[in-house]
């Protein structure tokens, strides 16, 4: 029997396009302040560079990257606060 592909709906989402680094990070790191462990945030950007900044800032930071998908040069970022 075949499992269904469990969905993840976001806590939080915010839209970072049109913003270079650092400011999808800032912008991800003030959101993430306010929210509670556990809760979920996604968040958007078309910086090339997001990619591995989130990679980076989730490993520092220890916040977990649940999932990373791209489309039509849009990254959505997945992020679960862990503290």
């Amino acid at each position: 029997m075949a499992t269904e592909p469990e969905v993840l709906i976001p806590d939080k989402h915010i839209d970072c396009i049109g913003l270079f680094c650092p400011m999808p990070i800032v912008k991800t790191r003030e959101a993430m302040a306010g929210m509670r462990p556990g809760q979920l945030l996604a968040m958007l950007s078309d910086d090339p560079a997001s990619d591995a900044d989130m990679r980076s800032w989730c490993q520092i930071t220890g916040n977990e990257l649940v999932e990373v998908s791209r489309e039509s040069g849009v990254y959505r970022f997945l992020v679960r606060r862990t503290r």
